[in-house]
């Protein structure tokens, strides 16, 4: 055998150099291996688990609105809408513009949704179109598939199945704005903030932006949940797995007092004529209707409304957006004439003192007229409110003084705003010394104290006020607090202002207002029966002046309401309750620019309250006004 050689000898050493560095580097391997799997298996498995499984924030289904027999007047329904996915297209401005070859799309539209979805992932969608009609959704889903990056699916929505009939005491939930993000964060802790954030940011999430659906934000909202995504390495979702255990909680529902078929039937009574009625249940102070006419819908906000259709709304001279029932000041004219009385009643006046009236009441160097050309001759208090007449409420006016007519009408609940678990609300305007120094920086004179006599001057009153005070008249004085939240988030806040009237005194203003629809020279007297065989109806007239008429004016004639522009003309009022003989229901109608309220408002008001009492005699609400709690903390339909 030969000896090895030097070059035998140097490959020897070359692979025992390598099998030991191998050896070492597959020890290494083995116990890092060891590591991984043994050791921190956990670990890397719930970072491999958490790169796999997307979890997405889910948005809670708001809760429904009901009326008073369970109706729905805010819910939900699935509607049609039409997206894009920015990386499915390779031309996203020509997929824009072969879609709104078939649906209504603006090119301001198309600007905002490639903006949008230019902004975030090229692999999530971006809606184009919510709320797609019958005619588009079935148009579209034939011809989605030929047009690159373009989805169609069904997606549930806010809904408002009775449209504008309430859509000032519903409101309408939107997108939130950054200002809606401030509000709704603006007591919540960190953690709280950047998922509500989150949450609002989602698509399909809304905000209560007014009415009831934004007083009642959280308690509609509910909570929000998740949904698990099986996601790739780039973040691309390719099934979504069983989320049943995250699934987000519901909102709870409401229940309101609204009776929305009486609210339908007031509202149609009005026709073409625009105004606000409310209609109170006197033993429990609920709210059966709150009708302000005419009015926008609220279906139209939830996804956005254009600039456009907003600013024919804006423009409307009837007002549509202002919800005049609870946000509307009117002078109550002629309506707050038992306000008057009962001021005397308390000062110490006779009801049996006589004032004549011969058409016109002088004071200093001025002139004030009454209504009636002829006059109306001597009247004693029940005759005066029956007949309406100016001359004797100026008279007593003067007698008690400005101060206390102030008072008494803050009795009654004047220049107060009730809190009804709604936004808005109005206190109208009571005016004394003190506030016309407060707000004009002058003294109250003497004079303007007549014009405060028959509802006029600073005076200014809501619609709720009014039906309000005619209730506690028919109620003999008694503290009525209105609502409109019977099951839900009401509002617990003690009466503040109001106090009980005496009795008797409720009695003679009930006399005179029965008087007004039932006796001979009541100035509604036709407005009493209310075509049912026995109830009858107990009211005021009022006919409110929205401009000054001139001596020069009454000399060759005063114009009448055709020959003067809408805007000038007159507001026609009537408050009322009935049955007159055991009252239940009171109510106000005012007819803007209606000129007469005894031809104007008080066959509407008369017939809203027959509606009223016919449906009481046929169905009872789901739940008892009276025992409702201020909070329900069960979640469900009433």
């Amino acid at each position: 055998m030969s000896a090895p050689t030097d070059h035998d000898t140097r490959i020897s050493r070359r692979l025992l150099t390598t099998g030991v560095a191998g050896g070492v580097l597959f020890s290494g391997l083995v116990a890092r291996l060891a590591q991984l799997q043994l050791l921190e298996g956990q670990k890397y498995q719930k970072i491999a688990d958490e790169n796999g499984v997307k979890l997405e924030l889910a948005p809670p289904l708001r809760g429904n609105i009901l009326d008073r027999f369970g109706l729905p007047l805010a819910s939900h329904r699935q509607a049609g809408r039409v997206s894009i996915i920015r990386e499915q297209t390779p031309d996203l401005e020509a997929s824009l513009r072969e879609v709104a070859r078939h649906v209504d799309l603006s090119p301001q539209s198309q600007a905002r949704i490639i903006q949008q979805a230019r902004q975030q992932a090229s692999f999530q969608s971006t809606i184009i179109k919510s709320e797609l009609s019958y005619e588009d959704f079935a148009r579209m889903s034939l011809l989605a598939a030929e047009i690159p990056g373009v989805q169609v699916d069904m997606a549930s929505t806010r809904s408002y199945p009775r449209g504008r009939d309430l859509a000032h005491v519903l409101g309408y939930v939107a997108k939130a704005s950054g200002d809606d993000l401030s509000r709704l964060t603006e007591d919540a802790s960190p953690e709280e903030t950047n998922l509500l954030r989150k949450l609002f940011r989602h698509p399909d999430m809304r905000t209560g932006r007014s009415g009831v659906e934004r007083y009642a934000e959280e308690w509609l909202r509910g909570e929000p949940g998740f949904r698990r995504l099986e996601t790739n390495a780039a973040g691309r979702v390719i099934r979504e797995l069983d989320s049943d255990d995250l699934a987000p909680t519901p909102g709870k529902d409401i229940g309101l007092t609204i009776d929305a078929e009486l609210q339908r039937a007031a509202i149609d009574r009005f026709g073409e004529e625009s105004g606000a009625a409310v209609v109170l249940d006197i033993e429990t102070g609920a709210i059966l209707a709150f009708v302000s006419t005419p009015a926008f819908d609220p279906n139209d906000f939830v996804n956005g409304i254009s600039y456009e259709d907003y600013n024919a709304l804006r423009e409307n001279d009837r007002s549509p957006l202002y919800h005049k029932a609870y946000d509307g000041t009117y002078p109550p004219g002629s309506t707050y004439k038992m306000v008057v009385a009962t001021a005397a009643l308390e000062a110490g006046i006779d009801p049996n003192m006589r004032v004549h009236c011969n058409r016109y009441y002088r004071f200093g160097n001025r002139t004030w007229h009454c209504w009636k050309r002829g006059g109306h001759g001597s009247v004693n208090m029940h005759w005066a409110i029956k007949g309406s007449c100016d001359v004797y409420f100026y008279e007593i006016a003067r007698r008690v003084g400005v101060e206390k007519i102030a008072e008494v009408s803050r009795k009654f609940g004047f220049g107060q705003t009730w809190d009804l678990g709604m936004t808005g609300g109005r206190s109208g305007t009571v005016p004394d010394d003190a506030w016309k120094r407060r707000t004009l920086g002058e003294p109250w004179y003497e004079g303007e104290t007549l014009n405060y006599g028959i509802g006029q001057g600073y005076l200014s009153t809501s619609p709720l006020q009014l039906a309000l005070m005619s209730a506690r008249i028919a109620a003999r004085g008694k503290l009525i607090e209105p609502y409109i939240i019977g099951e839900g988030p009401r509002p617990d806040k003690p009466i503040k202002g109001a106090e009980p009237l005496d009795p008797e005194m409720m009695d003679r203003m009930k006399a005179g207002m029965y008087g007004v629809t039932s006796e001979a020279g009541g100035t509604a007297w036709r407005a009493g029966d209310l075509g049912l065989g026995g109830p009858r109806l107990a009211g005021k007239t009022g006919t409110a002046q929205v401009r000054r008429i001139s001596e020069e004016e009454r000399r060759t004639g005063v114009l009448k309401g055709d020959q003067l522009d809408r805007r000038l003309r007159d507001h026609a009022l009537f408050v009322c309750y009935a049955p007159a003989d055991d009252p239940k229901y009171a109510a106000a109608v005012v007819v803007e620019h209606g000129e007469g309220g005894s031809s104007a408002a008080a066959p509407v008001a008369r017939d809203i309250m027959a509606t009223a009492i016919r449906r009481d005699s046929r169905r009872a609400a789901r739940w008892q006004t009276a025992s409702v709690p201020s909070i329900i903390t069960t979640k469900g339909a009433p």
